[in-house]
């Protein structure tokens, strides 16, 4: 299996830390808002990879954050009156919801930044012991030249990015002893939550949070780290340092990073008004529709989110579903049970398809060609079972789908039509507001429900309903 590392800047065979096992930390959203589709793509991404190595037998120890105290988090709480941790809590809780709804399995574990300060406060410490950070006022940075091998996952070079462009500098304080070194831990201002310090009270810098919390459920020593190509620097740069100056050791062996997504081939961003939450695209579409469309597309490869792109993707999608569907009804209901002889012999030539899917993945994670390995043993299917044929065969073929598929994430059997919880408690509310000959509320109820799509048909065996 070869992966691209962003480190070396080229595929290399994937050797695992431990034999058997993979350690893989993704870095997750910062929690002030509802996650955009730019969340959404490293959140499928790297979900499927995990899927991959698990289908492959390893034992995936696979970590993601939360970001739960942050600059954004803190003004989102003042705007709104409220604490920070009302506003990480809820969008942790909202962020679940979008996830389940993309069919992204929950991390082994999702550490919280906040509920890891004492680790922080430690590693920090040893920072400072080994003379690669120092305290000013209450402030605490990181000695960036200290540690000899910065910028070898970025390929920045240090005195390029001292004399060069200022917007690359980490930040520019008069205080730090050094423009390119970084905040470890920041002291308290007035409105922000704090912890109390050796420095003083204050809250951690964005980059030792990830250092801190891999250490923990992973070790000194990952196989993968990864996430958005945006990471690479400072972040992920940031992290190396930290990391290997209080470890001595090599934090990860190799480094992954999607590119960006862009919308109608424009960046993301409010000011152009093409800023879009995931939650927004699963009123439009299913979620699933979302993951086939990341999927369709190599994750290093630039993407362009269009309605266009999302349709044709739903048709793609289909394809897989009604070809799912058409095999589990002739699993269930065609007349003979057992194959043939010339069934037997196709199905020896699925084993292509799945070399093809394999051959795919294998390549950096190459989920289009996997997909298109897909299609290839859909078409097969399609063309070789029918009611004629036997239930074992279908049900063969069926089977392959549904093990190829998951791998990607995807979820080929036919939904029910299930009303959300909310809908359910207006038809009952509509039925004893009835029998209460409260007819007002009833209609109000109903004109409710329209507006959702629902069209509520009163019959003689009871209240039925349709989407508009």
């Amino acid at each position: 299996m070869k992966l691209y590392n962003t480190m070396s800047k080229k595929k290399e065979e994937f050797v695992p830390v431990e034999e058997g096992k993979v350690k893989m930390y993704v870095c997750g959203p910062t929690v002030y808002n509802f996650i955009h589709i730019g969340n959404a793509r490293p959140m499928i991404v790297f979900d499927t990879v995990r899927r991959y190595f698990e289908y492959k037998g390893y034992d995936v120890n696979y970590v993601s954050n939360f970001t739960d105290v942050d600059d954004k988090i803190i003004k989102k709480a003042n705007e709104e009156g409220v604490s920070a941790d009302e506003i990480s809590a809820r969008y942790i809780e909202e962020c679940k919801k979008d996830m389940e709804g993309m069919n992204i399995k929950p991390a082994t574990t999702h550490p919280l930044a906040t509920q890891e300060i004492d680790g922080m406060l430690v590693m920090i410490g040893m920072l400072i012991e080994k003379g690669y950070a120092y305290e000013k006022n209450g402030t605490v940075y990181f000695r960036t030249r200290q540690f000899q091998d910065y910028g070898k996952l970025s390929h920045k070079n240090l005195d390029d990015l001292r004399s060069g462009n200022r917007s690359l500098l980490v930040s520019g304080e008069d205080e730090k002893e050094d423009p390119l070194d970084f905040v470890l831990w920041k002291p308290k201002k007035e409105g922000e939550p704090a912890w109390e310090s050796p420095w003083g009270e204050g809250r951690p810098g964005w980059h030792i949070e990830c250092s801190v919390m891999s250490k923990k459920y992973l070790g000194e020593q990952i196989d993968i780290h990864a996430g958005g190509e945006d990471l690479v620097f400072p972040h992920h740069e940031n992290e190396i340092a930290q990391s290997e100056a209080a470890n001595g050791k090599d934090f990860s062996k190799y480094w992954m990073h999607n590119a960006f997504l862009n919308i109608d081939n424009h960046k993301m961003s409010k000011s152009l008004g093409n800023f879009r939450t995931v939650r927004e695209i699963s009123e439009q579409y299913d979620l699933q529709i979302l993951r086939f469309f990341m999927l369709s597309a190599h994750y290093r490869s630039p993407l362009n989110f269009s309605g266009e792109l999302m349709e044709a993707s739903k048709s793609g999608l289909e394809r897989i579903v009604n070809a799912a569907d058409n095999l589990k009804y002739i699993s269930e209901n065609a007349k003979i049970e057992s194959m043939t002889a010339e069934e037997k012999e196709n199905l020896n030539q699925t084993a292509q398809f799945v070399k093809d899917f394999e051959s795919a993945m294998e390549d950096d994670f190459n989920t289009a060609d996997a997909i298109a390995a897909v299609f290839d043993l859909v078409k097969f299917a399609n063309t070789t079972a029918d009611a004629q044929g036997s239930k074992e065969y279908a049900k063969s073929l069926y089977e392959l789908l549904v093990r190829l598929t998951d791998v990607l994430g995807l979820i080929v059997e036919k939904k029910e039509e299930i009303l959300d919880t909310e809908i359910e408690a207006l038809i009952a509310e509509r039925q004893a507001a009835r029998k209460e000959k409260n007819f007002a509320r009833a209609d109000e109820i109903r004109d409710e429900l329209a507006a959702k799509g629902i069209v509520l048909l009163d019959t003689r065996e009871g209240v039925k309903w349709k989407k508009a």
